[in-house]
């Protein structure tokens, strides 16, 4: 008879602070968007606490609508897995994400998205629209959780939209 070794899931404190770890990484992209004049959002896509893929917005330099920063740290994961599918994955993203990202975020099934600013006026968590967590009319549903490092990246946003006025 064998003895069969358990891994026991790692304490919510240190969990927590990896959560931490991967927003203030997201909130640095959010920075590099800010510089290059776009809005400033960042995300990290994070699987076994290895990045996968990460982003920033860079829908008004590449004139593209869908160019935000999910959908870049998605795309980047897709190619690094060799995979559009993602599970297994945590995103992490400073603003909650819209519409679009969200189904995206269910097409590459990843598991988990942390956000930290709400979007009240478009974001697709909980503030406008409720797809992520998506129901039962999902193939898949993705948790959601929102306000870690929010004032961080409120902050961050105040300041581009108050200089562009």
């Amino acid at each position: 008879m064998g003895v069969t070794a358990t891994v026991a899931p790692p304490p919510l404190e240190a969990a927590a602070e990896a959560d931490r770890h991967w927003m203030r990484r997201a909130l640095e992209l959010a920075e590099i968007a800010q510089a290059t004049g776009e809005v400033p959002v960042g995300a990290v896509l994070v699987r076994e606490g290895a990045v996968l893929g990460e982003g920033w917005n860079r829908a008004i330099g590449e004139r593209d609508p869908t160019a935000h920063a999910e959908i870049a740290a998605l795309r980047a994961a897709g190619i690094a897995a060799n995979n559009y599918r993602l599970p297994g994955t945590t995103l992490y993203v400073t603003l909650e994400p819209c519409l679009m990202c969200a189904g995206a975020i269910v097409h590459a099934r990843v598991a988990r998205v942390v956000f930290a600013a709400p979007d009240p006026k478009g974001g697709a968590c909980g503030s406008l629209f409720d797809i992520l967590p998506s129901d039962a009319r999902f193939n898949h549903r993705t948790t959601c959780e929102g306000g870690l490092l929010a004032e961080d990246a409120s902050a961050l946003l105040r300041e581009f939209f108050q200089a562009r006025r």
